[in-house]
């Protein structure tokens, strides 16, 4: 492919509000352009790199026995009706209407069309195993949409669904999705992980994700350097303190006044304690009930993990105004010591092994501090693990400590079990004729995401740096005065055509720009393999090659370049 022949648009600059280094340089290499909110077209060259995404994609999934369909975008709103999604789901559903005023959906997902498909077709346990997939645009309207084709509204996804006569059927087709994500992430050239994580709206009893790692991530992971745990942050298990390990009480109970003091940071600065030894007090309401949620100062709660507590499923913080009501207390000033016993206190697993400890005394502008369970206050009855994991905490396979890192979900796999099935009628006669529903599988990643998740891996100040498996060409030619030079037209031309020849994808830069434009924009776009064929080089019968993201540069034959190339392709 000739760069006259293409359309190749680079910027100098990205626009200000690209804030995330994939969104600038997908912006300045030209791989994608704005429409609007979350909307972006994909250009020419940036529309090569998503292919390539796609094909790896469906290759593996076809290898893995999957069989590939393609589902309308539109759905009716009767199949969420069915499954109670349709109220439930949340304002990132895109609701429409057609001229009948009848109420579709512009989907996000598509558990419901294949359920509503397998309910149809399948009748018998003879035709189940099966696992469906599609690669399709779906969308999402994200409340705040940023970070390019990161978080968009529009997006090209592969979801498959998976149907089963039994559970342990479903694990096993479970585990044969688990390895096919790996050899697509590891094709693709990624750093990634696959950890274990919430169900969240899509539901069922088990799933995992798979993040590419990278320090923009969204998401945090915890992992054990010393086996194989990992977990989203989310699900990971905050390991509680062992049976006896509160040490005994040193101080005694007593109020301090701390005017204006409301945050740990504040409290714990004016008396000079770290925030291990201040208890955090947050009030939440499920129901009309205030619950008040106590964790060390230095902890954070773990939302996920709160809301699955029973009785607190869809809880909300407390306003100020119900804090004082329920409890007396302003906010700010909360503890556990007096409090009313219409009030449930939900405490941390960590907070058992506190002593001698700092809480709010209930009344403006003061403190308690030498506070000790089972002597100023009962020990906590409700002990659940409701915060977020950190750096060194003990890992929950007991294999060593728990690490930190960043990364994006560009996978996520689901055990559905019968969430689906059952809410829709999706059952199949066994072998004895009884009618069962179906278990089922969800597996889902995100292909639009993956382009931007790997130049968040792999850049420079340059510009992006493609895995070879994803990148847009293998090798840029770039010739020097190819319009002046009939040497540098002909060697150029010629290379071009040899290694089209073989395969392999090449784009020759035949414009008439100075060498330093053609230079950056070729960095920019990320083409593994550079030869620059220029003049100077051709009267010692020589090219230059240089590989994208070193430094040095070689001086190869003409006559050995194909050779050279073939040697450094995968």
């Amino acid at each position: 492919m000739r760069v006259s022949q293409f359309f190749l648009s680079t910027l100098k600059e990205a626009p200000a509000e690209a804030e995330l280094v994939s969104h600038r340089l997908m912006l300045r290499a030209g791989l994608i352009r704005k429409l609007g909110s979350g909307l972006y077209t994909w250009m020419p060259l940036g529309l090569r790199v998503l292919r390539k995404v796609e094909r790896i994609v469906r290759e593996e999934m076809n290898r893995a026995g999957a069989v590939e369909l393609f589902m309308p975008a539109v759905q009716p709103a009767e199949l969420w009706q069915e499954t109670g999604r349709w109220a439930v789901f949340g304002p990132q559903m895109l609701k429409i209407r057609d001229r009948h005023e009848r109420d579709f959906c512009f989907g996000p997902t598509h558990e419901e069309v294949i359920t509503d498909i397998a309910r149809r077709e399948i009748r018998s346990y003879r035709q189940l195993p099966v696992n469906f997939y599609q690669i399709q645009t779906k969308f999402r309207d994200e409340i705040r949409p940023r970070f390019g084709v990161m978080r968009a509204r529009e997006f090209v996804m592969k979801d498959a669904y998976s149907f089963h006569v039994d559970f342990a059927d479903l694990e096993r087709e479970y585990r044969n999705m688990y390895d096919a994500y790996s050899r697509v992430f590891t094709r693709l050239g990624l750093q990634f992980r696959a950890v274990s994580a919430d169900t969240g709206a899509i539901g069922g009893t088990g799933s995992h994700e798979f993040h590419v790692l990278a320090d923009s991530g969204e998401d945090a992971i915890a992992f054990c350097p010393d086996s194989d745990y990992a977990a989203n942050i989310e699900l990971a298990e905050a390991v509680g303190p062992t049976a006896g390990e509160r040490p005994a009480a040193t101080e005694t109970m007593r109020e301090v006044e701390t005017p204006g003091r409301k945050t740990i940071e504040e409290v714990g600065a004016f008396l000079a304690l770290p925030a291990a030894r201040i208890l955090k007090a947050i009030a939440v309401v499920s129901d009309d009930t205030l619950t008040v949620v106590l964790l060390r100062g230095d902890h954070q709660l773990n939302e996920v993990k709160l809301g699955k507590l029973p009785g607190l499923e869809g809880f909300r913080f407390a306003t100020e105004e119900e804090i004082e009501r329920h409890t007396g207390s302003r906010a700010g000033y909360l503890g556990p010591v007096g409090l009313p016993d219409t009030v449930r206190i939900v405490a941390d697993r960590a907070v058992t092994a506190m002593c001698d400890f700092v809480c709010g005394a209930n009344r403006a502008g003061y403190h308690l501090t030498g506070v000790n369970f089972g002597r100023d206050l009962p020990a906590p009855a409700h002990v659940f693990d409701v915060r977020n994991v950190v750096e060194g905490d003990p890992s929950p396979d007991g294999k060593g400590v728990l690490s930190l890192c960043r990364g994006i979900e560009v996978g996520h796999i689901f055990q559905l079990r019968t969430k689906y099935s059952s809410a829709m009628n999706c059952a199949f006669l066994d072998e004895s004729g009884q009618s069962r529903p179906m278990e089922m599988g969800c597996y889902g990643i995100g292909v639009s995401r993956i382009v931007a998740a790997a130049i968040e891996q792999n850049h420079d100040d340059r510009g992006i740096i493609f895995p070879a498996a994803m990148a847009p060409f293998h090798v840029a030619i770039v010739a020097i005065g190819h319009g002046k030079s009939d040497a540098v037209r002909e060697v150029a031309g010629r290379l071009h055509d040899e290694l089209e020849a073989l395969g392999i994808e090449v784009l020759l830069d035949d414009r008439d720009e100075r060498p330093g434009v053609m230079f950056a924009d070729m960095e920019l776009t990320g083409i593994p393999h550079r030869l620059t064929v220029g003049d100077r080089g051709l009267r010692n019968g020589q090219v230059e090659y240089q590989c994208r993201g070193e430094d040095g540069t070689h001086a190869v034959a003409v006559a050995d370049v194909v050779s050279w190339i073939r040697q450094r392709l995968p």
